[in-house]
Order: structure tokens, then sequence, then C-alpha cells
């Protein structure tokens, strides 16, 4: 009996998390990216299937590059995936890209770099408009000393400081290849502007991201110097680090590949 050719599709999807359960399917039917994803296309092949992602997004974190991949019988043209999927989603969820990989492919442990975006406003009023991605600090900050503690994050580390104590890894080793702090114009009629922290590493721990952010925002607010942060690091203790930055700030930005990835 002759049966269709399984194909293995690559997808990268954006979302805005705010209204989410993040995105890996969850007990007790909470509103995940995974489950939307899934229903969106049963109701377009009438597979039921499940979607590999190259990482799980707590609840809140928003993407602009996460990708999964699944295989499928499907004829449809991969051309049409996207407009017929998101046909079918949410308006905070749209596919962008699908392509035709490998049967090797696989969205998590092909992945060779990932980088995160965490933005912060800083001044007197928040952008209403934007307030459901940026984390707002009323207060001044010092960016330049925030700037130079970043300096030390840089690296392959243990990173068992700026990691959630419920984290399933075995190891808390992991290579940052490049953070640096992006500040964009002062904005008159808010009274503040936007800055955004940016890592991109070989992979990321359970809350690292938030923690490092968390730590950073004391050295802005002077309660710690900028060295502290090497020092937090050394120290391999959750204890030593600040706290975890509010979940609705951070951004999966992208996920790089085999012949992606940007060089050191």
């Amino acid at each position: 009996m002759w049966r269709p050719r399984v194909r293995n599709i690559r997808m990268t999807v954006s979302y805005d998390g705010t209204a989410y359960n993040g995105f890996q399917t969850q007990p007790g039917n909470l509103r995940t990216i995974q489950d939307q994803l899934e229903q969106a296309i049963e109701q377009l092949t009438g597979e039921r299937l499940k979607i590999t992602a190259s990482g799980r997004t707590d609840a809140g974190v928003h993407a602009r590059g996460q990708v999964f991949n699944f295989t499928t019988e499907s004829l449809i043209p991969i051309e049409r995936w996207c407009m017929a999927l998101n046909g079918g989603l949410a308006k905070d969820i749209v596919v962008r890209d699908a392509r035709i990989v490998p049967m090797e492919f696989h969205s998590r442990r092909s992945a060779k770099r990932k980088t995160y975006r965490y933005t912060v406003r800083c001044g007197r009023n928040p952008d209403v408009f934007k307030r459901h991605m940026e984390f707002h600090h009323p207060k001044s900050l010092d960016i330049e000393a925030m700037r130079e503690g970043l300096r030390y994050i840089v690296g392959e580390h243990d990173f068992s400081s700026f990691c959630s104590a419920r984290t399933t890894k075995t190891s808390f080793v992991r290579t940052v290849y490049e953070a640096k702090l992006i500040c964009d114009p002062y904005e008159e009629e808010l009274g503040s502007y936007a800055f955004h922290i940016v890592l991109t590493g070989s992979g990321f721990l359970y809350n690292m991201v938030r923690i490092i952010v968390g730590t950073l925002l004391q050295v802005g607010e002077g309660k710690r110097p900028s060295s502290d942060i090497g020092a937090v690091l050394e120290a391999k203790s959750r204890r030593r680090a600040g706290p975890t930055a509010m979940a609705h700030g951070l951004m999966l930005w992208e996920v790089f590949y085999e012949d992606e990835a940007p060089g050191p």
C-alpha cells in the first residue's frame, strides 16, 4: 500500500508569551504555545503529533525566533505552510518560516547557539504600548557599571550561581560568546529610555538569563560593584547572586544551527 513520504519540517515562530503558561505543554490543560501549534497542525493536516522545540520558555517569556520541528506525511507544499498555519493561530503567535530539513535534524540537539534579549525601561514612565515586553525600572542606573559587569560573563564558566535550584541539569558549564548592553535613545515624552541586555551562548540553564539580569540591576543600582559578578561566578552558589528578573522582559531572540552561527 502506497504511503506518502515522511518529511521533517523546521519552523521558526514568533510569539507574545503574555497570555501563555510557557512554551511547553503543561499538566492541567494550561494554555501553552506548544499546544496552540499542535492543535493548528492537527486542524490543517488531521495529524495528531508532538513538535520538538529548541528549548522551553517560561510563562510570560516571549520569542522572536523560537525554532521547532516535526515529521509529517502531509503533502502540503512547504511554501504554503506558514500562511495556512497562521490562519488557525491566535494573533499573538506567528509562524514566519518553514523549510524541509534532513530527517536527523532536531531543533534542540542540533542547535549550536542561542541569543536571548532582556529589555529594561529606565526612567520616570513606562511605555504603555510595550509594557508586556519591558521591565520598568523607575530609578536611574549606572549603565557603564553594568557593561563592565557583563565582561565577567563572557567565556566558559560554571554558571551554578546563575541557575535556579529547580534545574534538572547535571552540568552547569556553559559558554557565553557575547554579552552586551545596547541603549535606545532617550524619549522625552516618557522621561525614560529602553536598554537591552543581549546574551549569546552555547546554551542556557533554567532562569540563567533572568538571574544574570537581576544581579546586573543590583550593580546598576550601586548595591554591588561590577567586579562582584566575577566573585558570584566563582562562588558557584545561587545565594550569592541577585534576584530573578521578571519574566516579561525576556525574549528568545534567535537560535543558530550549523553554518548559521556567527563567529566567536
